[in-house]
């Protein structure tokens, strides 16, 4: 009788335990399912840079890497794998691969078919120009670790060819941009005792510079020359620009900023490299400037008008403001939002699509939410045509609407550097997006 009630004991643990669960895991292998199958209607299952290839052979179906991956829906097991469904949002920050047990995954480039464009390189980051080599965003990575590491190696593979002779002010090596890549290149190359300048056209920071105030920066653990081990891999865009400076303070780097780079020429040794405040001579140059560029323009009437700005740094600056935010990004929905919550607002975001496709989860749900409640509102399938004074006109749904404004964020990316770097004679991957 006892073993019979320990066994009913037992069972209804296991029915009360392992079927809910098993409920469960089959409504989020649908969800995902079915998730793949709308992105794969719009093309935004596949992957346009660095992203994890997954070995259905070796992959147990933990699901580790989705628990490790911070964007949350690009990650999912389907049918008893892990498999990549939302590609297109994937930063390759390569968290998956690690949290791995099995080592199932491993990173890998979009086909050139694919993928958007970067310029061609060598293993040693070189490309199809002499002792040019790119280091960081420019090249399809988008986490900070690797941008560092490869700040390093290219500083390494200069370091270990032959200098060619440098006279008067000329360097070993200009380095293009004073975000974590040209900074980790700097490092490097004073710690190795080379003749370098870094050449920043904004301040220091790089990409991170352009985040909304507050934003959390994701990374992993790196090394850093001339400083030790960096352990944080969770930061906010205040912090980690703080570091940057102590960084700079204790090593006291050869760095120039809002100095823009407007050329690279060949040079009797190497290169000549040109900007509004003069010339410089260096024997290599490492492109490090990121993949940002100069903020993309609307291109229409009125944009020139004192209100117009192309980025946010803090959403508590505006109280009781009609306020449009031009874009369809995480970047554009994150503002928007911060923008509707605070001093009663008005908030309108124009999005050319009609609906957002590339956003993280969270920022998904948030402004569905905030759209639920009416805290903002949403003009899909719009087109700004011209920006007044007091209005801007818009165009959706086929008819012009008339939206009260005082102030336009327009945060629809940046102009990619491409047209320069072809300038210089680089050659890319492929010639379409």
């Amino acid at each position: 009788m006892e073993t019979l009630i320990t066994l009913v004991i037992a069972a209804l643990l296991i029915v009360g335990t392992v079927v809910p669960y098993y409920r469960r895991l089959r409504r989020r292998e649908a969800e995902a399912h079915n998730r793949l199958e709308e992105l794969k209607l719009t093309g935004h299952d596949k992957a346009v840079g660095l992203h994890p290839h997954i070995d259905a052979l070796e992959c147990v179906g933990c699901g580790s890497c989705v628990d490790a991956c911070p964007e949350e829906d690009v990650l999912a097991v389907v049918d008893g794998k892990a498999v990549l469904v939302h590609g297109a949002k994937c930063v390759g920050h390569g968290r998956c691969a690690d949290a791995c047990p099995v080592g199932a995954i491993r990173l890998v480039m979009a086909p050139p078919g694919r993928s958007a464009e970067f310029p061609l390189l060598t293993p040693q980051l070189e490309t199809t120009l002499p002792n040019i080599f790119v280091a960081g965003e420019l090249g399809g990575l988008g986490l900070i670790r690797n941008a560092v590491a490869q700040g390093i190696s290219v500083i390494r593979e200069i370091a270990s060819r032959p200098r060619r002779p440098q006279e008067g002010d000329a360097f070993d090596v200009i380095i293009v941009g004073a975000g974590p890549a040209g900074l980790a290149s700097a490092l490097s190359a004073k710690e190795r005792g080379l003749r370098y300048l870094v050449l920043e056209q904004e301040t220091i920071g790089g990409t991170i510079m352009h985040y909304p105030r507050r934003k959390i920066v994701l990374t992993s653990p790196f090394e850093l020359p001339l400083w030790g081990k960096v352990r944080f891999t969770e930061i906010s865009k205040e912090e980690f620009l703080r570091f940057w400076e102590r960084v700079l303070d204790r090593t006291q780097l050869n760095v120039k900023t809002s100095e823009k780079v407007l050329s690279i020429i060949p040079g009797e040794s190497g290169y000549v490299v040109g900007t509004p405040r003069g010339i410089y001579a260096a024997g290599s140059v490492v492109l490090a400037m990121g993949r940002r560029g100069t903020p993309r323009k609307l291109g229409v009437p009125g944009e020139d008008l004192g209100k117009v700005m192309y980025q946010l740094l803090d959403a508590g600056s505006y109280a009781n403001t009609n306020i449009l935010v031009v874009g369809g990004g995480d970047s554009a929905v994150e503002a928007a939002l911060a923008l509707s919550r605070r001093g009663k607002n008005r908030v309108t975001l124009s999005y050319r699509q009609q609906s957002f496709t590339r956003i993280k989860q969270k920022n998904e749900i948030a402004i569905s939410e905030s759209i639920r409640r009416n805290q903002l509102r949403v003009l899909f399938n719009s087109t700004v045509r011209e920006i007044l004074p007091d209005v801007v006109l818009v165009e959706s749904d086929g008819g012009i609407q008339t939206v009260n404004n005082d102030v336009v964020f327009v945060l629809a990316g940046g102009e990619l550097p491409f047209g320069f770097l072809r300038d210089v004679g680089i050659g890319f991957q492929h010639q379409s997006v």
